[in-house]
């Protein structure tokens, strides 16, 4: 009896095709999460946006912004609001501790999230020419109570702005109001954080009005505005061994108060925490 030639289909299979980065983005979960978003986005937040013009349709920028509520939403609304209206991915840096999350961690990256590193910062801006979403006040920013919003907090040693100057990218600045009320910290729990090993755990309004669960989870419909301000560049030679510390400070301290400068302009402007 002579024998069959298996069929290509029993013999061959088609390699996997995977939309995941290098950094383990996936524009399939981007796209996902977009559409899960919009409607908070467009309905609960109600975004707008003052200056998007001002952010480069190509090429590196490091996006600079003010952070706030226990559970940040800007970060998401940034980024969902710049890739669509732009058609741009924004990678969002963070602390080490969100990828050391069980699960979350590597949802976190599907996302768009990068370990918090210079090496990975120059990649990102230098190498790949991408926008890359920064909050230099860390969890200083978000772990402030009610009674402290809108007052920004040290912008670290202005790590920020070196990594721009070796990578030759503007920094753009976007003052952002609107979080401080979605998920306002009332007091915090230090002793509960340190036995969590978190940076901090906070006791929020919506904890008061949802419960425990629901309010770590659903946010107050604040109006969110957005401020984009216009990007600041360095007349320095990019990939430089090293830099000026103190030019390096003065520049994060200017781009700091001019962030600071334009929350109080809007915050003047402001008719209602919940209709803008």
């Amino acid at each position: 009896m002579p024998l069959r030639t298996p069929s290509a289909t029993t013999t061959q299979c088609d390699p996997r095709i995977s939309d995941v980065d290098e950094w383990g983005r996936s524009e399939h979960m981007r796209s996902i999460v977009r559409r899960l978003s919009n409607p908070v986005y467009r309905h609960w937040f109600r975004v707008e946006w003052e200056g998007l013009e001002k952010i480069p349709a190509s090429g590196g920028a490091l996006l600079v912004a003010n952070h706030a509520g226990a559970i940040p939403p800007d970060a998401p609304m940034i980024i969902h609001g710049i890739e669509e209206e732009l058609g741009r991915p924004v990678y969002g840096l963070a602390d080490y501790f969100f990828k050391e999350l069980p699960v979350g961690g590597t949802l976190w990256a599907r996302l768009g999230g990068v370990t918090a590193h210079p090496d990975n910062a120059l990649r990102l801006l230098r190498d790949q020419g991408q926008l890359v979403l920064v909050f230099p006040e860390g969890t200083k920013g978000p772990s402030k109570t009610y009674a402290n919003r809108y007052k920004l907090r040290r912008f670290g040693r202005g790590g920020f702005v070196e990594i721009a100057m070796r990578a030759g990218v503007p920094v753009v600045p976007i003052a952002v109001v609107g979080a401080e009320e979605a998920m306002p910290i009332l007091f915090r729990l230090p002793k509960i954080a340190s036995v969590l090993g978190l940076p901090y755990f906070p006791i929020t309004l919506n904890h008061l009005l949802f419960g425990p669960v629901l309010g770590t989870t659903l946010y107050l419909p604040a109006k969110f505005k957005l401020r984009v301000l216009d990007p600041v560049t360095f007349d320095v030679a990019p990939a430089q061994e090293r830099y000026s510390k103190s030019r390096i400070m003065d520049e994060s301290e200017r781009i700091r108060t001019e962030i600071q400068e334009a929350l109080y302009d809007m915050l003047r402007s402001r008719h209602s925490i919940w209709l803008g």
